[in-house]
This record gives C-alpha cells, sequence and structure tokens, in this order.
C-alpha cells in the first residue's frame, strides 16, 4: 500500500516509529518530513501530505502534538478527508463510514502502542460504501465551497 507521511517537530519521535514500522510491513512510505525535531509548521506538512494523498489516491498520515492542527490543515486540500483518530475504534470507523484518506495522531495524546494500533485498523478497514457513499459523496460536494 501507498502511504505518504508526515510530521511537525512535535510528533517527529512518532513519525519516524511509524514509518520504520510500516516499511517493515512491506509499505510504500514517502516520508515527507519533518526530518528534525526543530520547530516547523505544521500546516506546511500538513498540506503536503494531503495534495500527495489527493493526487496519488493513495493513504497518508500525519502527527504532530495533537493532532487537531495537522487535521485542519489536510482538511483544507481538495479530495481529502482527513479523521483524527485516538481509538482503533475510530479509525475503523473514520475508513468504513467516512471514507478517510488521512489519518492524523497526536504523539502527546497517544502512546507509541496505541498510535501503531490506531495505525493498523486504519490501514486495514475497507470502506463500506453503500448508504455511506452517499454521504461521503455530499462532503466531497463541500470541496467546491472553499
Amino acid at each position: 500500500m501507498r502511504i505518504c507521511v508526515a510530521s511537525d517537530h512535535a510528533g517527529f519521535t512518532l513519525k519516524n516509529e511509524l514509518v520504520e514500522d510500516l516499511r517493515a510491513a512491506g509499505h510504500d512510505v514517502t516520508d515527507l518530513g519533518a526530518h528534525s525535531a526543530q520547530s516547523v509548521d505544521y500546516p506546511d506538512f500538513g498540506r503536503d501530505v494531503a495534495r500527495s494523498v489527493a493526487a496519488s489516491g493513495g493513504l497518508g498520515v500525519l502527527v504532530c502534538g495533537t493532532g487537531i492542527g495537522m487535521s485542519m490543515a489536510a482538511n483544507k486540500v481538495k479530495g481529502v478527508r482527513a479523521a483524527l483518530c485516538t481509538s482503533e475504534f475510530e479509525a475503523r470507523m473514520a475508513r468504513s463510514h467516512n471514507d478517510a484518506n488521512v489519518l492524523c495522531l497526536g504523539q502527546r495524546v497517544v502512546g507509541p502502542g496505541m498510535a501503531r494500533a490506531i495505525v493498523e485498523a486504519f490501514l486495514a478497514t475497507p470502506f463500506e460504501g453503500g448508504r455511506h457513499a452517499q454521504r461521503v459523496e455530499k462532503l466531497n460536494a463541500l470541496d467546491g465551497e472553499r
């Protein structure tokens, strides 16, 4: 699976751990940064992953301190449905009901073990379609209102 990943300085450590895990699992991972723990602006990295996901059709993972800023930034990009998840249940629902294509995590909110479980649930869960497809189409239509 093609996965684009990035973080700001507050999510740098967790992002690196996740990149290592994803590559070990055989995924095609593109790491767009940050490449150090030096202070950076999360909107830049959220935008870059969101644009990559919108263009490629792959999935994305973003990490900052809380996940909130990254989810706000990513959701500004047309075609992106970013979901901030703090549990496996939320990750499964974000994919199965909302066809989320970007997962946002907070390094200061979830520990590495929970983050791994959330990522695994997100990647393993397909979109159900059916009654949910109509709702996702309505979300996509909102892109034109920006």
